[in-house]
C-alpha cells in the first residue's frame, strides 16, 4: 500500500515532476528539444485550443520538458501551479501582466534587485502601469499607500543586494485587507530557506537562473501560485475572473479555480508575450534541484563565516548580513529562513566609491561579474553596475551606496575565500 505521507523536501527536489520516459524507460527527464506535438484528430486539437483537455500544442505555450520543471517547483513552493518562462524580469512581466490594466498601480518594496526597480519604475510605464515604491520595513507605510487602483504588493523575501528580510506575515495581513494578491521574490532564499506561502503570501516568483539552476548556466524564471487568491471576490481582476474572448467568454478563475492563474499565464501570458522557457534550460534547472537543498547549506555556512570575517575587519565599515546577530533583520531571519540568511550580502568599504571599485578588482579567486547563486563566489560593486541606472537617493534606499560591495558566496573552501578578500581589502 503506498504511503499517504508527503514526501520531504529533499526527496521532492529529485523526484517531483519526474517519472521514467514511458517510451524509452529513460530514468531522467529528456529534454524535448520540439517545437510542437501532433494531434490524435481534429476533435483532439480542438479541445486543446479550447482548453477543454490538458497538453501539448506548440512549445511556446508548454513544452514536457519545461512541465516537469513546473511541477517540481510547485512541489517545492508548496504551491498549486507553476509558469516557467525565460527569465525573472519576464516572470514579474507575467505577473503584472495577469493583475494590470492601463493606469491600475502596485506598491513595491524600494529595496529591491535594481533592475526590478528599473523595470517597474521606468519600463512598466509604457504600459501605463505605475509603481509606488515604499519601505516595507514598516507595513503601516504600504496601508498608507494603497489605493483603489491598487493591484499588488510585492516584496523580496531576502532582499537583493542589502541581506533584508521581509516581515511577510504582517505583510500578507495588510494585503488581506486590502484584497489584492501579496507578491513574493523568492529567488535570494529559495524555496529551501523560505516558504512564502507558509505566511500568507499569494504569489512566488524566481530568477531560476540564480540558486535553483546553481551553476551561472541557464536562464529562467517562473511564478508560483499559492491557488488561494479568490479573484472573483471583487471585480479588480478581470484578467483572470471575467470572460476572456479569446476562449469565447471563458471565465479562467471559474472555470480553472486554484489553477486559475496558472492556466491564464501559460493560455494568455506565453501565449501573447512569448517569454518562453528554453528546453534546455529546464533541463539545466532540474538537475540544478537535485542537489538544492545540499547547496544552500553550504552556501549559508559559508557566508556566515565570511560575514563575521569581514565585520571585524579594519578596512570595513559596517556588514549587512541577517545572518549576523547585529543585523537588525536578524530576528526575522530566524523567524522566516531558519536554516539560514543566504549567501548573498553587503559590505561597506572604508574610503567609498573608489575603494569599493578597488577590492572588487583585486580580488582574483572571486568572479568580477552581474549575477548571484552560482557555485563560484562572485563580487560586485552595486553603484557602478546593477544600479547604476538609479538616482543616488534610490541607490542609497536600495542598500547600494558608493561603498557598497555584494557578495555571492560559492561553494569553495571558505579559508581561500577569506584569503581573497583579507589581500584585496588591504592591497596597495
Amino acid at each position: 500500500m503506498k504511503s499517504s505521507k508527503t514526501p520531504g523536501f529533499e526527496t521532492r527536489m529529485i523526484h517531483a515532476g519526474a517519472q521514467p520516459e514511458p517510451v524509452t524507460g529513460a530514468r531522467q527527464t529528456p529534454i524535448f528539444q520540439n517545437t510542437s506535438y501532433v494531434f490524435h484528430d481534429a476533435d483532439h486539437a480542438a479541445s486543446l485550443f479550447n482548453l477543454q483537455t490538458f497538453g501539448f500544442i506548440y512549445s511556446r505555450l508548454t513544452n514536457p520538458t519545461v512541465a516537469a520543471l513546473e511541477e517540481r517547483l510547485a512541489s517545492l513552493e508548496g504551491g498549486r501551479g507553476t509558469t516557467c518562462c525565460a527569465s525573472g524580469h519576464a516572470a514579474q512581466m507575467l505577473v503584472f501582466f495577469a493583475l494590470m490594466g492601463p493606469g491600475d498601480r502596485f506598491i513595491a518594496s524600494n529595496r529591491l534587485y535594481g533592475g526590478s526597480i528599473t523595470q517597474f519604475g521606468k519600463t512598466f510605464q509604457k504600459f501605463d502601469w505605475q509603481v509606488d515604491f515604499v519601505d516595507v520595513d514598516d507595513p503601516e507605510n504600504v496601508r498608507q499607500a494603497l489605493t483603489p487602483k491598487t493591484k499588488a504588493i510585492f516584496v523580496e523575501s531576502l532582499a537583493n543586494p542589502g541581506g533584508v528580510v521581509s516581515n511577510l506575515e504582517a505583510l500578507a495581513e495588510v494585503a488581506g485587507e486590502a484584497g489584492v494578491p501579496l507578491v513574493v521574490d523568492n529567488t535570494m532564499a529559495t524555496p529551501y530557506l523560505c516558504q512564502p506561502f507558509d505566511w500568507g503570501a499569494d504569489l512566488v516568483v524566481h530568477s531560476t537562473t540564480k540558486f535553483l539552476s546553481g551553476n551561472g548556466t541557464s536562464m529562467g524564471g517562473a511564478v508560483v501560485d499559492s491557488g488561494r487568491f479568490d479573484w472573483s471576490a471583487s471585480d479588480r481582476f478581470p484578467g483572470l475572473a471575467a470572460p476572456e474572448p479569446a476562449y469565447h467568454g471563458l471565465s479562467f478563475y471559474e472555470t480553472f479555480g486554484d489553477m486559475a492563474f496558472t492556466m491564464q499565464a501559460h493560455a494568455v501570458g506565453l501565449r501573447d508575450l512569448g517569454a518562453t522557457m528554453a528546453p534546455m534550460n529546464a533541463f539545466q534547472t532540474l538537475l540544478g534541484c537535485e542537489t538544492l537543498s545540499l547547496r544552500m547549506e553550504r552556501h549559508c555556512a559559508n557566508a556566515k563565516q565570511v560575514a563575521a570575517f569581514l565585520e571585524s575587519h579594519n578596512a570595513v565599515d559596517w556588514v549587512s548580513c541577517a545572518a549576523l546577530p547585529s543585523s537588525p533583520y536578524h530576528g526575522l531571519a530566524e523567524k522566516y529562513l531558519p536554516r539560514g540568511a543566504g549567501s548573498v550580502f553587503t559590505f561597506g568599504v572604508k574610503g567609498g566609491y573608489e575603494a569599493g571599485v578597488k577590492v572588487v578588482e583585486a580580488c582574483e579567486l572571486f568572479s568580477h561579474l552581474a549575477n548571484i547563486g552560482d557555485t563560484r563566489s562572485l563580487i560586485l560593486h552595486p553603484a557602478s553596475t546593477t544600479h547604476r541606472q538609479l538616482t543616488e537617493e534610490q541607490r542609497q534606499a536600495a542598500g547600494a551606496g558608493p561603498e557598497v560591495v555584494r557578495l555571492s558566496i560559492g561553494l569553495e573552501t571558505v579559508d581561500d575565500l577569506l584569503a581573497d578578500l583579507d589581500q584585496a581589502l588591504t592591497a596597495d
